[in-house]
Formats: C-alpha cells, sequence, structure tokens
C-alpha cells in the first residue's frame, strides 16, 4: 500500500510548468538577439559546435530533478505489514433530524446549521468509538453504517440537507427502527443512540418503540435543537424565498417539543439534553456517559510499519542535477568546419 506521509508538499510539482514556462521565455529572447546579428545559417557556420538538442536535454533533466525532489520531500511509503489489533469501543448512531421544520430560524444561523456543527463536534469528540449516521424526515434511512471511518460521517453531515429526502414530515419512529437494525445483533450492551431533532413529530409510536429498543439494550439520549416560541420555516418556491403556510394560508410555526424529547429519553434508559444550554457543555456531558459504558471488543485491521522510500528519490535527483551540471551546452567539433579564416 502506497501512501505521502506529507502529501501537501506535492504542491511543489506545479514548479515544473514554471520552470517551462521561464525556459521558453528565454529561448524566444536568445533567438531575437541572435536574429539581429545576421543570417542564421552565416551564425550557424560561426557556432559549429552549438548543439540544438541540448538544452532540451539539460531542461528535462532539471526537470526531473524538481519532480523527485518534490516527491521525495512527500516522503513516498510502503506498508510493510497488515496489523490486526484488539479495540475497545461503543456502537454509536446519530440520528438527523432533516426535517423542513429543522430550517427555521428560532436560533441562530438555523436549527439544522447548528445541528450540524454540534453533529460534526461530536463526531470528532467520540473518534474512541464506532459511528454510524441515519438521516430521518417522514421516513429514515441508514446513511452509514457503524464504522471508524470518521471522515466519511464528517462528509455526510456537512451535505446533509431536507432537500435530500423527498417525504417530509418527522417520523422519530422510523428513525429508532432503523437505527436498531444498523447494530450488530449480538449487540445487547454496547450500543447508544443519539437524536438530533426538534422533536416535532406527531408520531405516537415513538415512545413506545424507545421502550421497546431499551429492553433490547439500547441507550437513547435526545437533543433538542429550537426554542419553545419557535420560529417560521423558510422554504424556496418558484425561485422565490418564502415562508411554509398551513392549508389556510397562515405561516407554519414550528416550536421546540421538549417534553416530547424528555419522555422518549426517559424511555430509552437516556437523558435529554437542550442545544441552547450550549454545545460544549452538552458534548462534555455526552462523552462522558459514554466513555462510562461498557466497552465491546472487536479486532480492526490496518497497514502499519510504514517504510520510508524518500531517499531514492532524493538520490536520483541529485544524480540528475549533477549530469546537468556537468553536461555542456556545445558539441565537441572537430571538423573544419566553421574555420572561416584558416
Amino acid at each position: 500500500m502506497l501512501r505521502f506521509e506529507h502529501p501537501e508538499h506535492l504542491y511543489a510539482l506545479l514548479l515544473l510548468p514554471l520552470i517551462g514556462l521561464l525556459f521558453w521565455a528565454a529561448r524566444q529572447l536568445r533567438q531575437r538577439s541572435l536574429a539581429r546579428l545576421g543570417q542564421s545559417s552565416l551564425l550557424a557556420r560561426l557556432m559549429p559546435g552549438a548543439s540544438r538538442y541540448r538544452q532540451y536535454l539539460k531542461l528535462g533533466l532539471l526537470l526531473g530533478a524538481v519532480a523527485l525532489l518534490a516527491l521525495g520531500w512527500a516522503n513516498p511509503q510502503y506498508g510493510a505489514k497488515l496489523m490486526t489489533y484488539e479495540r475497545k469501543s461503543v456502537d454509536v448512531i446519530l440520528a438527523f433530524d432533516l426535517s423542513q421544520s429543522m430550517l427555521a430560524e428560532d436560533i441562530t444561523p438555523s436549527r439544522l446549521e447548528r445541528a450540524r456543527r454540534f453533529a460534526q463536534s461530536l463526531s470528532e469528540g467520540l473518534r474512541a468509538e464506532r459511528l454510524g449516521l441515519v438521516y430521518f424526515a417522514g421516513a429514515a434511512f441508514l446513511q452509514s453504517p457503524v464504522t471508524t471511518d470518521y471522515s466519511a460521517i464528517q462528509l455526510a453531515l456537512r451535505a446533509a440537507h431536507p432537500d435530500m429526502l423527498p417525504n417530509q414530515g418527522t417520523s422519530i419512529a422510523d428513525a429508532l427502527a432503523v437505527a436498531e437494525e444498523a447494530f450488530e445483533p449480538n449487540n445487547k450492551s454496547h450500543k447508544a443512540l443519539i437524536l438530533i431533532t426538534d422533536g416535532e413529530t406527531h408520531d405516537e409510536a415513538a415512545e413506545a418503540r424507545a421502550k421497546q429498543a431499551a429492553e433490547n439494550g439500547l441507550i437513547i439520549y435526545t437533543i433538542g435543537v429550537g426554542t419553545a416560541e419557535g420560529g417560521f420555516i423558510p422554504i424556496v418556491q418558484n425561485g422565490r424565498e418564502m415562508y411554509k403556510r398551513d392549508q389556510t394560508g397562515n405561516p407554519v410555526r414550528s416550536a421546540l417539543n421538549e417534553d416530547m424529547l424528555q419522555a422518549l429519553a426517559q424511555a430509552g434508559n437516556g437523558r435529554y439534553f437542550n442545544l441552547n444550554a450550549g454545545s460544549e457543555a452538552v458534548l462534555a456531558a455526552l462523552k462522558d456517559r459514554i466513555d462510562r459504558m461498557e466497552k465491546r471488543s472487536f479486532e480492526e485491521r490496518s497497514f502499519e510499519e510504514y517504510e520510508s522510500t524518500f531517499q531514492w528519490f532524493i538520490g536520483l535527483a541529485i544524480a540528475l542535477l549533477l549530469a546537468e551540471f556537468l553536461l555542456p551546452y556545445n558539441r565537441k567539433n572537430t571538423s573544419q568546419e566553421g574555420r572561416l579564416f584558416d
């Protein structure tokens, strides 16, 4: 397995076209200067040792050396061994609400953006655990199974938007069902669900589903996003931004349903947190509770003991630079051609 220890140093390869451009500009200037001295046929006889191709050869050696130096600077490494080691963690699934009510701006900049930032910080803080991601609105689907690929979770959260789910509404019971199926069947006591939502739902089955999940060993934490006063829901319709309206034409006001989220957390043997209390405080409290959960052992494999190979690239680059330095621009001329005055 090949990797670069410092891939950002590969930007040095951008010097190659710059050097080529400078060479072309210098050659054009040289040609114009020679043209002022006389005809090209006469100049060729005056400079019989001049080589047309050695300039390009020296340029090629220089470009090759610069390319090898950039690659060596980035330090190519080969994975020498596939390592297997034991790891202990809790399986945690984030259930992220993507209903249109999350667009409400009763908290700045919006419920969706505040929830997204919190979820990204949470996934960073839980890197010791295996994480999964569920999106839900009128229905739910598994965006990412439990994994240690935290960058994939982060990427998915950055792209999260209600437009991804055509079936709008808020079905928390569906989110619980999808999350339960995502856990391994033999995992009965090392799993947690973190539900990030405004709690605005008409789903009466959610609390019953939470109790059933708790009986199967799932601990449910709920994170409330929004305010009790609520706010209107901005939408774009026919290219115009307006507020979502009900059947009577009045703007729909969405409010945080704390009572439902508290009941859900209680049914799931967890705890409710209000994001307005401060993201850092909620993150610390959640991380503390999950850290205290019993960990489950599993095997993880990865390539380790990478062997650096930068010295080969640097050595070859030095050889090319030395060859470029020793190679003359002119070839040896042993003929009588060009001796105009003999």
